[in-house]
């Protein structure tokens, strides 16, 4: 689940009389919301009904013949010990947080990287987070880490009460595997920190009441040297409230090179870089809409989200990769000399990048298909590039880097791909599979193939289909349809063993939509969608769905649908203005009340996606699409499942709470289910986690008539 959360980066009584626009048109028309009592997040009358809706869902779902099965599976899958530990690079060891029966909270460990490569790592356990909140009588989850350069020794350890993403921040040795005595100890909040040097940290934090901007984020930043009371911090830096959030960087490369930045997030898409001197901060002239991906060999690698034109006529469009010469720019901040490192096709789109010691790794997709390239600098700001040789029609992804060698881990994946780790010396170009996830379902009668739907606009919307190989085109395969579309964010065919064993295998198909607003095709792709343009989103999704029943690949009775975060608002629309097309409707941990979002939780952080109710015209548009505003008694709705989580500090659990309030209301049939815990998530456990996800399987079985 995702919207993507910023670095680290709300009346009690049933019909309590609250005026709110409505929001039905661009009048300000206002109409009293009778359920502003379920946004108290932990009020006891909220809870009170939030237990009871749970017991009402439970009664349906988890007694439903299929559940204990799937249920069986999910947790089957989320345990296995023949999982690929998620590896990371930190003093030359590579580390792992782990979860599985036996260690419900999860671990860290650590081994070495010849012995990672093995079969069967022997692993060192530095912290456990079970026998931790035990001993403190504490609800943590791992929340994070951040090791300071260059020995990597001590670390700055991230524990999450239940999952939120409100931090602890506590100092750890990992030579000693304990926590340092009188060491850096920050009570919880929404918060980050940077390591300044061996003795001080930046950290960006609530340090007074009331310090954090109108997005729940902090806006101050401060130093503050180990053993020093919050009061005795000095300020670095100081943005506005209207900002989304300011945040320490701490940028470091294998040869020493060093960087203390603070990022000013002005809205969620644009932000400001400040280089922390010894006589204050100095702003890098960088266009608003970039983010710094790396540090290599002295250089900033930043990727474009708009065009750059320089004053000298030089210009760079959005998409690109560039560098900059730290060394260059600290002395002439107003005049950066950029070079160009990577530009995509018409069809390419960048996704990520990660430094080793000489070489800069870089993912991409072409076609939605994934690709990874290792660049090399050269004298004059010049970069060399290289394709790395993995499968083909995968997608590809960076999953650690060592700034101190030339190793890196790649992920590879595909619907049907069981997903694998690749170890590359981008130094000598050695390339093997040192890792691969077991077959977790039976993958021989199943095929994927990718297709086209035109929207509205005439826009070409690419579709992945994963379905039986001798399926019928009749029109009743029960057929779920999942996409995302928003915030940049690119989704690409992935191996996942929970929907493989409990739907594929059963003879279920399952559909990917690239629709606009995700970062499939680049910047532009996303900004098709912004705001008071959102509409062309939606409808994306209308003309996949509308070309699967045109290919009777399935039909309303049998298509079902499924997003969360963001993806939960698409569905709730989706909800709203097609009711006949679907058959199951999953809503999960969602935006759903858009006159309000951005007074819940951490929502006015997304004003640059979604525009503002302060703005008459993007106003207008967000009372013309909110799913909460647009339900309309009399309106034959399918039965949707609508799933939140207590604990989630970044959505909020109030939208699903109210959506389905406001269902109950008209009559409407819905199920409705909260996890206590877990952040913005299914849950803080595998096991809360596999429950989740056995109640949806077992609620698109019952609804769209797969076995």
């Amino acid at each position: 689940m995702r919207i993507t959360s910023l670095p680290v980066a709300i009346m009690s009584g049933l019909f309590a009389v609250t005026v709110r626009a409505a929001g039905v048109d661009a009048d300000a028309k206002v109409s009293v919301d009778p359920f502003l009592w379920l946004e108290q997040v932990d009020g006891a009358k909220a809870m009170e009904w939030v237990r009871a809706e749970n017991a009402r869902t439970a009664a349906v779902l988890d007694t439903d013949p299929r559940y204990a099965g799937l249920f069986r599976q999910a947790l089957e899958i989320a345990e296995a010990k023949d999982r690929i530990p998620r590896p990371r690079f930190v003093g030359g060891q590579i580390f792992n947080q782990w979860q599985d029966a036996d260690h419900i909270r999860g671990i860290w460990r650590r081994t070495s990287l010849e012995d990672y490569r093995t079969p069967a790592p022997t692993w060192t356990t530095v912290l456990d987070l079970d026998a931790l909140a035990k001993a403190e009588n504490a609800n943590w989850f791992w929340g994070g880490v951040d090791c300071r350069e260059p020995s990597e020794r001590h670390c700055i350890v991230r524990l999450s009460d239940g999952g939120e993403d409100a931090v602890t921040l506590r100092e750890f040795d990992l030579q000693r595997a304990r926590f340092v005595e009188d060491g850096f100890v920050l009570p919880r909040g929404k918060q980050d920190s940077a390591w300044g040097d061996r003795e001080t940290l930046l950290v960006a934090r609530e340090w007074e009441p009331g310090e954090l901007t109108r997005s729940g984020y902090p806006f101050v930043v401060k130093r503050i040297a180990r053993g020093q009371p919050l009061s005795a911090a000095i300020e670095v830096y100081r943005g506005l409230p209207d900002d989304v959030a300011a945040s320490p960087l701490a940028l470091d490369d294998g040869d020493g090179h060093r960087a203390l930045m603070v990022e000013r997030r002005v809205s969620f898409f644009e932000a400001e870089y400040h280089l922390v001197t010894p006589h204050g901060t100095t702003k890098l002239a960088l266009p608003p809409k970039v983010d710094i991906e790396a540090f290599v060999t002295g250089r900033l690698i930043v990727s474009l989200k708009q065009d750059w034109r320089l004053e000298s006529g030089k210009s760079f469009p959005q998409g690109c990769l560039v560098s900059i010469d730290l060394a260059a720019a600290a002395v002439e901040p107003e005049r950066l000399r950029p070079t160009l490192v990577y530009a995509p096709g018409p069809r390419e789109a960048f996704l990520g990048a990660s430094a080793t010691r000489h070489y800069l790794l870089v993912t991409a997709l072409d076609n939605v298909k994934g690709r990874a390239y290792a660049y090399a600098p050269k004298p004059g700001g010049k970069w060399t590039r290289r394709q790395l040789k993995l499968p083909d029609n995968v997608s590809i992804e960076i999953a650690a880097a060592d700034r101190h060698s030339d190793h890196a881990f790649l992920s590879v994946t595909g619907f049907l791909t069981p997903s694998s780790l690749w170890l590359a010396d981008l130094k000598s170009d050695a390339l093997s599979m040192v890792k691969t996830l077991p077959a977790k379902f039976d993958a021989s009668h199943l095929v994927v193939e990718q297709s086209e739907a035109t929207s509205r606009d005439g826009t070409r919307i690419p579709y992945f289909v994963v379905r039986p190989v001798d399926m019928k085109l009749d029109g009743i395969t029960p057929t779920i349809l999942y996409a995302y579309g928003g915030f940049l964010d690119a989704e690409t065919p992935r191996y996942s063993p929970e929907i493989g064993r409990l739907w594929l295998e059963r003879g279920g198909a399952y559909v990917l939509a690239n629709i606009r607003g995700g970062g499939e095709f680049g910047p532009a792709w996303h900004e098709a969608g912004l705001k008071t343009h959102r509409q062309r989103i939606f409808d994306d999704f209308y003309a996949v769905a509308q070309d699967l029943i045109a290919k009777k690949i399935s039909s309303p009775p049998h298509l079902g649908i499924m997003g969360g975060s963001n993806g939960g608002l698409l569905m709730g629309v989706e909800f709203v203005q097609h009711p006949e097309l679907w058959g199951a409707v999953d809503i999960q941990v969602p935006l759903l009340d858009m006159l309000r979002y951005e007074q819940i939780a951490a929502g006015s952080s997304w004003v640059g996606e979604y525009g503002s109710v302060s703005d008459p015209a993007e106003r207008a548009f967000l009372a013309s699409i909110s799913p909460y505003e647009n339900l309309k008694p009399g309106v034959r709705y399918p039965e949707p499942l609508i799933w939140t989580t207590t604990k989630d500090d970044r959505v909020g659990p109030q939208h699903a709470r109210k959506f389905a309030a406001k269902l109950a209301a008209m009559d409407v049939p819905y199920l409705f289910y909260e996890v206590i815990q877990g952040g913005h998530g299914a849950g803080a456990t595998l096991g809360e986690k596999a429950a989740m996800r056995a109640r949806e399987f077992t609620y698109f079985a019952r609804k769209l008539s797969l076995q």
